[in-house]
């Protein structure tokens, strides 16, 4: 009676054994299986790679607003950001370390797409024909609002923006140029668009008077431009910029009127 006795308790051991693993890998499925759904119904930012002419490769991140994938019959705004003289090269990682691209991977939502390609080179500036290129692709490919795409960038990406904008002054219904430089005589050149541009005081790198100089012949020009200068900011006014979420507020509120597009 007593073996039998034992001999019943350990098979309801083993049983329980067996029940309490079979709840485990349940709660570990059920985990994962809402995981994934978590993200697929959240903003993602991919990184991709393409080639230009065949000839170019350009590395690029690439940000969806959450509801892009529900919403399939709505166009979508999109900021197309260039990055400083620090991250260029082939690793793409390092589009990350400053700007919309860190916000996003630091988990903050955004309502239009963001386009974060990679300068190939390390001490060259951007390649003018390289960028719209790409922003061709992307809007063949995605559903985007041509009427609102937005132009912005920092330090070098700074100067590219001024000459992206310049050279495509049909392209972009806003700009944004943070801590870069334009000579003031090419003013002209600058498309009436609504511009904001951010610099800091004490920048060592970019003097603060290259975005003072050309704000001030936009003005002449009575262009929609204004400025913004922080006190007791170096060459990193980028921080401030991105941060501040009035300016894209502000981005969203820009339209490319339809006479100076495309």
């Amino acid at each position: 009676m007593v073996a039998t006795f034992v001999s019943g308790n350990v098979n309801v051991l083993a049983a329980l054994r067996i029940i309490f693993k079979s709840m485990i890998h349940y709660r570990i499925l059920l985990f994962l299986i809402l995981s994934l759904a978590s993200i697929s119904l959240s903003a993602q930012q991919t990184s991709h790679v393409t080639q230009i002419d065949n000839s170019q490769k350009i590395d690029y991140l690439l940000y969806l607003p959450k509801d892009y994938e529900q919403n399939a019959g709505e166009t979508f705004p999109l900021l197309l950001f260039l990055h400083g003289g620090g991250e260029g090269g082939d690793n793409i990682e390092k589009v990350k370390t400053h700007g919309p691209p860190k916000l996003v991977a630091q988990g903050q939502d955004f309502p239009f797409l963001i386009l974060s390609p990679q300068n190939p080179e390390t001490r060259k500036f951007w390649d003018s024909r390289m960028l719209i290129e790409l922003l061709d692709e992307i809007v063949k490919e995605y559903r985007i609002d041509t009427s609102r795409i937005y132009l912005t960038g920092m330090s070098r990406g700074g100067y590219g923006t001024w000459t992206l904008a310049m050279q495509y002054p049909e392209r972009f219904a806003a700009l944004a140029p943070v801590c870069g430089a334009a000579p003031a005589s090419y003013a002209v050149w600058v498309p009436d668009v609504p511009i904001w541009v951010f610099h800091g005081v004490n920048d060592p790198l970019i003097d603060v008077s290259e975005s003072v100089n050309i704000v001030k012949k936009l003005k002449e020009l009575k262009k929609d431009v204004k400025l913004t200068i922080y006190e007791e900011t170096g060459h990193n006014a980028w921080e401030q910029a991105y941060a501040d979420p009035q300016l894209y507020e502000w981005l969203m509120k820009q339209t490319l009127r339809q006479a100076d597009k495309k």
